[in-house]
């Protein structure tokens, strides 16, 4: 009896599982059922990332801002009546999608179809056409650059979807897109499009990017190389410059250009930044990475003196010669090889120094290497990493042929140079921190003003006499290279300046390159130079946080660049008992000069001053008092 009753509840167990177990079956089979017909009434997803951050330059004017528009769309499974009703609808109140343009996009669909794209629609627009059943609106942000072609190639441009294609855009895209809005649209019983929206406010944070651009500058940069690169006939430029401090680039620039605004038509080298993506042969602005490495390396110094074998060195079976074929130098000193841009000369001292210690120079200045700039299609250039190399290769890179190098490479490299002595990392961001550090040192100080001291004199007496800046020393060098061929060997040339004034409040270097000029001069000195001092004008009389009047006395001068400096046609020439020249003076450094004479001003306008009374050289009146005009500069 005992057994039967186990046997009894046994089953009944067993039996009440089996109806459990076939209810939660029943239950997972309709709940499946009912996911399988949900997601057979799924008719699209669409993500959207509703506000794109917007893109200032260092002064917070916008460079890159949003405007509301409209996606129009429709899902056209059924094409009845009522469809057709709203198709003509549409119509009247957006004109340019007519009846027929819009039948065109829908008579061979059953599916999520654009009808337009980013369309400006008034409100009463809007109004009516949210109304409508079939036919659906999305709200969407549309990328407007406001500056048109001003850094275009720099901050790039966005696709349809607001995804970045180029520039900033695209390298800073996953902070300036924040994350994406989910748009779900399912069918009703009427086979209806209904839209269901899946939001997460709190992951939809785009952030707004601060650019170490200046407009204003960047507007002058472009501006003078447009104007070179016109004036020369050449193929395209490019210009940038850079906080030596820093590594904020100020301005970068390639010319021609393009409007973002506007991208269909335009071609595809003019939306590429050359300045970071195309390597080129730098020319002679490299042999100061060869004369500071021979310099840090005690092969040379400044007062060394090499025979320049009266402009015909014989190199293996290639005769080296000068750039100027009527130059016909005999013994000049390393400042003289420098600022007279020798080729000769500069292959003696690279035949010292000897390859694998100029490599080391190189490569410690960046040479060969990604700056680590936040731009995608930087390029590393071309160094011969080989442990040895043939004399005549040694020679030819010595003076910047055979190695290939982007401009911001030798930006970087000249900005080593410009801030004692430390290589920086390039930046586009806005920083207040300065970057360098004693770890990032790659020559000593007494080198970097060594080096210094020499591209004075290449501006002051040698070849870039069109980069003299008046009131200021400028430090400087000329370059011009051949062109490498798209076809194989050289064609035109590549002109160049690179440089920077000295004994400024923060030093920044400038660069620019005239690529194939081909009329009215192709030296760098003709068609970079120019360019350059528009640029460095710019700044050292307008950005009082860069400018400091280069006025030197003997107690002042206690580097020793001020030995140099004081020599130098920036110094004022002050003749006892006669007014002094105030002209080209900003009001500070006017103000200075009178109080260490003792004389009063009288100020009128605001700028440099642009006239004064009494005159230069004139008796000094017994009031000692002169009267100071001051109007904004104006730069050939």
């Amino acid at each position: 009896m005992k057994k039967r009753i186990q046997l009894s509840f046994i089953f009944f167990v067993v039996l009440f599982g089996l109806v459990i177990a076939k209810a939660s079956f029943i239950q997972i089979f309709q709940k499946e059922k009912l996911l399988s017909y949900a997601r057979s009434q799924y008719v699209r997803e669409i993500k959207s990332f509703p506000h794109r951050g917007n893109i200032f330059d260092r002064n917070a004017n916008p460079l890159a801002i949003n405007v509301q528009t409209w996606n129009v769309f429709a899902f056209p499974r059924n094409k009845g009546n009522e469809f057709k009703s709203e198709v003509k609808i549409l119509s009247q109140f957006v004109p340019q999608l007519t009846i027929q343009s819009t039948w065109n996009k829908v008579k061979n669909r059953n599916k999520h179809t654009w009808l337009a794209r980013k369309i400006k629609l008034s409100e009463n627009q809007i109004v009516n056409l949210k109304k409508l059943k079939h036919i659906k609106l999305e709200p969407v942000n549309t990328r407007v650059y406001p500056n048109k072609e001003l850094s275009s190639q720099l901050i790039g441009f966005t696709g349809l979807d607001n995804v970045g294609m180029a520039g900033v855009e695209k390298s800073l895209n996953e902070k300036l897109k924040g994350q994406a809005q989910v748009l779900r649209f399912y069918r009703d019983a009427k086979g209806r499009p209904v839209k269901y929206e899946q939001i997460h406010p709190e992951e939809n944070h785009s952030r707004d990017v601060d650019l170490s651009i200046d407009k204003e500058l960047q507007s002058i940069a472009e501006n003078s190389l447009k104007t070179s690169v016109d004036y020369h006939n050449a193929t395209r430029g490019g210009a940038a410059v850079m906080d030596a401090e820093t590594g904020e680039i100020l301005a970068m620039a390639n010319y021609p250009s393009f409007d973002p605004n506007q991208i269909e038509g335009s071609r595809s080298e003019d939306r590429r930044l050359s300045f970071v993506s195309d390597p080129f042969e730098p020319g002679s602005i490299f042999k100061t990475l060869t004369i500071a490495s021979a310099i840090e390396n005690n092969v040379a110094t400044a007062t060394k003196k090499y025979f320049c074998e009266y402009g015909r060195l014989r190199v293996q079976n290639h005769i080296i010669s000068e750039a100027e074929s009527d130059k016909k130098f005999e013994w000049l000193t390393v400042t003289d090889i420098l600022k007279y841009s020798s080729n000769v000369g500069t292959t003696k001292i690279a035949f010292d120094l000897k390859y694998d210690r100029l490599k080391k120079t190189m490569f410690d200045f960046g040479i060969g290497s990604k700056t680590g700039i936040e731009l995608l299609g930087e390029s590393s250039g071309i160094v011969n990493r080989s442990k040895k190399i043939q004399p005549l290769t040694l020679s030819n890179i010595s003076f910047g042929h055979g190695v290939a190098t982007t401009p911001l490479q030798m930006l970087r490299a000249y900005a080593a140079i410009a801030n004692g002595g430390f290589l920086v990392k390039p930046t586009i961001l806005k920083t207040s921190e300065s970057q360098i550090i004693e770890k990032n040192r790659i020559i000593s100080e007494n080198t970097s003003h060594e080096v210094s001291k020499m591209l004075i004199e290449a501006v002051e007496n040698g070849t870039g006499s069109n980069a003299r800046i008046p009131h200021y020393q400028v430090a400087g060098k000329t370059g011009t290279a051949q062109r490498v061929s798209e076809r194989g060997g050289y064609e035109g040339y590549v002109a160049s300046f690179v440089g920077f004034p000295v004994n400024v409040s923060r030093s920044f270097v400038v660069l620019v390159y005239i690529d194939n000029p081909r009329q009215k001069g192709y030296y760098g000195n003709v068609a970079a130079a120019p360019v350059f001092k528009k640029i460095t004008q710019h700044l050292l009389y307008k950005k009082k946080d860069f400018s400091k009047f280069a006025r030197y006395d003997k107690a002042s001068n206690t580097k020793n660049l001020d030995t140099v400096m004081f020599k130098q046609s920036a110094s004022k020439v002050v003749i006892p008992g006669r007014m002094p020249n105030f002209v080209g003076m900003d009001k500070t450094s006017a103000t200075r000069l009178a109080k260490s004479l003792n004389i009063q001003l009288g100020i009128t306008g605001f700028g440099v001053v642009q006239r004064q009374n009494p005159e230069s050289g004139e008796t000094l009146p017994e009031s000692k008092t002169v009267h100071l005009h001051f109007g904004v500069p104006k730069y050939e």
